[in-house]
């Protein structure tokens, strides 16, 4: 049989609602070989994930997604196998990122408050173990509160950007992060690649992105039909990146898609781990 990995998946200290340890309890139930948590903006959650894979069968990769800015376009860029000891220059490198997303939230509540959304920053945040929420978590209380019908309405109406409601922060640039991830060793990726970007935009910024050192794209993604993995396969032969996948697992806060699964259709091979290991120096002494 072969064996499966998921090398994208959230945890409660971003905007997932599973913590550390559930998510490799639950991937070790279902026969997944390695789980990389990548949390958003964040390495706190890996202390507790690393210390549960020392007792599975599972293994455990440190990560993080970065969200960064390309031609103020939201691109998020994948860090795994981040050694311990570089775990603090994590949150170094996103403090400000941090500063700006408290300030954002804080702006959005106002806001919301102001138009008769009676939500509190308070009970937004009680639904992290991180020190700041996003707007999933925003759309979390306003479906409760049956001001929407789920956390995909809230997105697609009140949290758009193109409502006036949503301010976003100021966000470090794509190549930045990718330099950051290889400064210590990392292996450097794009997510989900093909659904910010058009093809042609995909063209110019992976150029830039490999001179940057970025060493992969997911290829195998939940979201991506077999026309998108087709093209996004083509797009890493066309620049000589290698292939990464997940399935961007949040829990509930994403129904229906399951921990390296997807959608029921998914399926990253773990060759995939072994190729993402091998772009980094994780297991080299210093």
């Amino acid at each position: 049989m072969n064996k499966r990995c998921d090398l994208h998946c959230h945890s409660n200290f971003s905007d997932g609602t599973s913590s550390p340890e559930e998510l490799v309890r639950y991937a070790e139930e279902k026969g997944i070989a390695a789980l990389a948590l990548t949390d958003h903006n964040t390495s706190k959650g890996l202390k507790q994930f690393m210390e549960a894979g020392k007792n599975s069968k599972v293994i455990t990769i440190p990560g993080c997604e970065f969200t960064t800015e390309w031609q103020k376009i939201e691109i998020h860029i994948v860090g795994l196998f981040f050694k311990e000891q570089h775990w603090s220059e994590i949150e170094d490198f996103v403090e400000m990122l941090h500063i700006g997303k408290i300030n954002s939230n804080t702006k959005l509540i106002k806001n919301l408050n102001d138009a008769g959304y009676e939500i509190t920053f308070e009970e937004v945040a009680a639904l992290t173990s991180g020190d700041s929420f996003n707007r999933a978590h925003v759309g979390m209380v306003l479906t409760q509160k049956a001001y929407v019908s789920s956390v995909q309405e809230a997105f697609d109406t009140l949290l758009n950007e193109d409502k006036g409601f949503y301010d976003p922060p100021k966000r470090i640039t794509s190549s930045a992060a990718i330099r950051f991830i290889k400064s210590f060793g990392a292996t450097a990726i794009m997510a989900h690649p093909l659904l910010n970007l058009t093809y042609n935009q995909l063209l110019q910024f992976l150029k830039e992105a490999k001179d940057a050192g970025l060493d992969a794209i997911e290829t195998h993604y939940t979201e991506f039909d077999e026309e998108m993995t087709n093209m996004a396969i083509h797009l890493a032969e066309m620049f000589d990146l290698k292939q990464s996948g997940g399935s961007d697992y949040h829990g509930k806060a994403k129904p229906g898609i399951d921990l390296g699964v997807g959608r029921g259709n998914l399926f990253v091979p773990y060759k995939f781990y072994e190729d993402m290991l091998g772009c980094s120096n994780y297991l080299d002494k210093e």
